[in-house]
């Protein structure tokens, strides 16, 4: 009680001043003039500005749901995607004999199926020779070797190795990793990695006569064991001729900026394992 008396001598001039500017303050407002009025606006602008800040903060620290939640969309929009492109319709115009009408003379294939799971990038490496980025899925989410990684803009890489709970992708950037693509127009090559830069690629093998034009598009084809068709990997900055080989290296900005990758995609080909089985035999003959 002693200290509290004292503290209030101490500061007796500051409190009084402090209680007659509440006073002050509350008749203003009450007496409704226009001082009052702007008092109450300044009040309520102080308010909403208080509240703004709250929110962007709850906005703040509610972006990862939303970002887990939005990834998780996207995956079930890809593969709907995906299973329409899956489908082959063919008609066959050679058909003349007259079939039950429980038949059909059209044919649905169904030439693959991918799987989308969506991942967080928790470590990920741009300058080495060889980049691994790791994921934060792994077996228990049904991640096996060999499955493609792509972000939201383009090609990531391949899945290499594999525990319990998280995995290891080689990266496009790497010099183990040669990715079958396309251009715009048709023409197929390999994509790889010069190891000059995170952000240029090199389309390799593609004849020296093809046009190329600045700034076209390069896409994963239907080679690919791994990726599903028509994934961007990159644009093209310029071309150069290999004269001894008569092919041009067509360099890439990568459609990926793997300094700030954060959220992958993992795809998993259900075909896969039938193709190479195929392949490897067929090769063994």
């Amino acid at each position: 009680m002693r200290n509290f008396i004292f503290f209030i001598r101490r500061f007796f001039n500051l409190l009084l001043f402090l209680a007659l500017e509440i006073v002050c303050f509350v008749m203003i407002e009450r007496t409704n003039t226009l001082q009052g009025n702007d008092l109450i606006s300044s009040a309520n602008a102080a308010a909403g500005l208080i509240y703004k800040k709250q929110n962007d903060v709850v906005y703040y620290f509610g972006l990862r749901k939303m970002n887990d939640s939005l990834l998780s969309e996207n995956a079930l929009l890809r593969k709907k995607v995906d299973l329409a492109y899956s489908i082959d319709t063919l008609k066959d115009s050679l058909v003349h004999i007259r079939i039950a009408q429980a038949d059909t003379a059209i044919h649905v294939v169904k030439y693959a199926d991918y799987l989308y799971m969506t991942a967080r990038v928790i470590n990920n490496s741009v300058n080495a020779s060889d980049n691994y980025i790791t994921i934060n899925r792994g077996s228990a989410d049904g991640i096996i070797k060999g499955m493609a990684v792509i972000s939201g803009t383009g090609v990531v890489g391949r899945v290499e190795h594999v525990s319990r709970h998280f995995s290891s992708s080689l990266s496009v950037l790497s010099t183990k990793l040669k990715i079958n693509a396309k251009l715009k127009g048709g023409t197929n090559g390999f994509v790889i990695w010069d190891e000059k830069s995170p952000d240029i690629l090199a389309m390799t093998e593609v004849r020296d006569y093809v046009p190329i034009k600045k700034g076209d598009s390069v896409f994963t084809n239907n080679y690919s064991l791994y990726f599903p068709p028509d994934v961007l990997i990159g644009t093209v900055i310029k071309a150069e001729k290999e004269k001894k080989k008569g092919t041009l290296m067509i360099y890439l900005l990568s459609s990926t900026n793997f300094h700030n990758l954060q959220y992958v995609y993992v795809i998993g080909n259900t075909m896969a394992d039938e193709k190479k089985q195929l392949e490897d035999s067929t090769m063994k003959k």
